[in-house]
């Protein structure tokens, strides 16, 4: 279970980014985090992932004290979440194959594991032909996949994809939509953060508005207007 508890975050310049928040979302939920530019998504991912830290409230994830954690337990903690960026962050000098085995070889997996389950994983996002290919020999869409085999490597309880289909068009946005949709089936919990309210109402999940740092919604279903 994740839950923020009156979560506040001031950055140094004086930008209050979220203000007293609170929000729980059950173990195997499909939630979208939405809202315009500058409404506080990002602050709210970035917390989650415990790249920034909270200036108030408390933040659990699972057994995980996210406001409390010491830097040297953060790793540990990443190990239980999966994350997929707008700008994929693959690299470039490695092969896909390689790109996803990255991802379990940083946590010490030995090569049997790893032999054994990149392979599972690139099946899973339909890019068992690629392994050997370079990230500048795919598509936006195909990229994107990586990423999301990457996430998945390790088998974490949570995926965060942060504007997921960001830098691809709207038939492959649907393609990752739905493999997110696919991944959530298998028991995980999926955080979408997005803009885009066609997909949003496409799918029909819970969607969480952000307007100024506040939640000003929160229910089943699409039907957000991207300008709040």
């Amino acid at each position: 279970m994740i839950e923020f508890k009156d979560v506040t975050k001031v950055y140094p310049n004086g930008t209050e980014a979220l203000k007293g928040i609170s929000l729980t979302i059950q173990d195997g939920e499909f939630v979208f985090i939405v809202g315009a530019s500058g409404a506080g998504k990002s602050t709210l991912t970035k917390l989650l992932t415990r790249e920034e830290k909270v200036t108030g409230g408390s933040i659990i994830v699972d057994n995980f004290n996210l406001t409390k954690m010491s830097s040297s337990k953060v790793p540990y903690y990443r190990r239980k979440i999966g994350v997929v960026f707008q700008d994929f962050r693959l690299l470039n000098d490695m092969t896909v194959y390689e790109n996803v085995a990255f991802a379990m070889q940083v946590i010490g997996e030995p090569d049997k594991v790893i032999s054994r389950r990149v392979p599972s994983m690139l099946n899973i996002v339909g890019l068992s032909d690629k392994a050997s290919s370079f990230p500048s020999q795919l598509s936006g869409g195909e990229q994107q996949r990586v990423a999301l085999a990457r996430a998945l490597a390790n088998n974490p309880n949570t995926i965060i994809a942060d504007e997921p289909t960001g830098n691809i068009d709207p038939k492959l946005s649907l393609e990752i939509m739905n493999l997110l949709v696919k991944i959530h089936n298998h028991n995980k919990t999926v955080i979408v953060v997005t803009h885009e309210k066609t997909l949003v109402d496409y799918f029909q999940q819970r969607v969480v508005t952000i307007k100024d740092g506040e939640i000003v919604s929160d229910r089943i279903g699409g039907m957000f207007n991207a300008e709040v």
